[in-house]
């Protein structure tokens, strides 16, 4: 009875182990899929602005459409989840993305490029406003842990699209090296549906999800304010820094492989805060974020002052406070209320708003390039940013967070 009953916990461990990790290679795929959209044509911009006319602000757009979208469905990711679904909205999103891929190897005009911006930046959006609360919810304890590898794996995305689309680009033209990106988009799709296909999310806790409303929160616009500072030099350096280096001197590949560089610390700190955080025996956030954004202030400089004599070491450093920043931005929220559908809820608010700001951020840097002549501008901005969001941090006290979220349930 007792070796039958060993049997039967060693096989339910195994079990357990087997889904834990089929479930985290899922996440990891999602994850890889949301930027190649937007980094596969960073160091091609000088390919497409002589192919299709376009100038820097417009340019700026390719990136911009998709953080606006990410803010915009990301704020109405309740009424999705409930009108979708959690597996279908997935599904629908990575149909989305791979469908705006393959338009851009099919056609490479500057109105298809915007159109794709769009509905690509859908797909991702919705992507992203229904991983967080499904993480909590699936993974339980183990959150910060998986949050790190999603965080991972999606800045791999960017990271491996910068490096590989250029040189795709070399063999069969820049649409190649911007659409070849369906490929990956299909095959997650394919691996969800035979993996999650019969999988129902569980009942929807109506009353967490109904009661929370983050917009009556000060400190839901706080992390809204916050997760966009943070990680608005994200989506400026994907659209701007291979630019910014072959004004340098440069070539494209090379300031692909410079992007793809930074990507590499920005996975290492992805994987590595995240699981500092895990092991902390309490939910304070505030050492582990203030390190994290003295280094993205660390590879702003360097880009101000030395940007080619150290340029490997301006983009290691600069990359892993942003990696850093990006996945303990997402934990800092999951983290104020313990249900996992509100906290979800939570998430969405803060990335909606954020992600907004995030989208102003290559705009407004594309635009300080054509008015002053050069990035300088761009990356001084970003520094100051950062600056601010260092004294920001000292309100994120755990011990505080009952009492900020008490009106959450009114």
């Amino acid at each position: 009875m007792t070796t039958s009953g060993n049997t039967a916990s060693v096989k339910a461990a195994h079990t357990e182990t087997l889904a834990f990790i089929g479930g985290l290679l899922l996440i990891m795929a999602l994850g890889l899929n949301l930027r190649p959209l937007l980094a596969s044509a960073s160091p091609l911009m000088e390919d497409i602005r002589a192919a299709t006319g376009l100038g820097y602000g417009i340019l700026a757009w390719l990136t911009t459409l998709p953080f606006l979208c990410m803010g915009a469905v990301a704020l109405a990711s309740g009424r999705l989840h409930r009108l979708l679904g959690e597996n279908r909205g997935i599904m629908l999103s990575l149909a989305a993305i791979g469908v705006a891929c393959a338009l851009r190897q099919l056609s490479g005009t500057g109105v298809t490029l915007l159109a794709t911006a769009l509905l690509g930046g859908a797909g991702i959006a919705l992507i992203q406003a229904l991983v967080p609360g499904l993480v909590k919810r699936r993974f339980g304890s183990r959150m910060p842990l998986v949050m790190g590898f999603y965080s991972a794996s999606l800045m791999s995305g960017g990271g491996l699209s910068a490096w590989i689309s250029p040189r795709l680009a070399e063999m069969g033209g820049w649409q190649l090296g911007v659409g070849i990106w369906w490929v990956p988009a299909l095959v997650t799709l394919a691996g969800w549906f035979l993996i999650f296909r019969r999988r129902g999310a569980p009942a929807a806790n109506t009353a967490a999800i109904e009661g929370v409303r983050p917009w009556r929160l000060p400190r839901a616009w706080l992390l809204a304010l916050f997760f966009g500072v943070i990680n608005s030099g994200y989506s400026s350096v994907v659209t701007w820094l291979p630019q910014y280096y072959q004004e340098l001197g440069w070539s494209a590949v090379a300031g692909g492989r410079l992007l793809a560089w930074m990507t590499l610390f920005q996975v290492l700190a992805a994987l590595t805060m995240p699981m500092i955080a895990q092991r902390q025996k309490t939910a304070d956030r505030r050492l582990l974020l203030a390190i994290s954004l003295v280094m993205q202030l660390i590879g702003y400089l360097g880009f101000l002052f030395m940007p080619t004599s150290l340029a490997l070491l301006w983009n290691a450093v600069g990359g892993f406070g942003l990696g850093a920043c990006f996945s303990l931005g997402l934990i800092l929220a999951l983290d104020h209320l313990p249900d996992a559908r509100a906290a979800g809820r939570l998430a969405a608010f803060m990335q909606g708003f954020g992600f907004m700001l995030n989208a102003m951020s290559p705009w407004i840097s594309g635009t300080l390039r054509e008015m002053t002549g050069s990035f300088i501008a761009a990356w001084a901005l970003l520094a100051v940013g950062i600056v601010a969001m260092l004294a920001v941090t000292l309100r994120f006290n755990p011990a505080r967070y009952p009492a900020v979220m008490r009106r959450a349930a009114r």
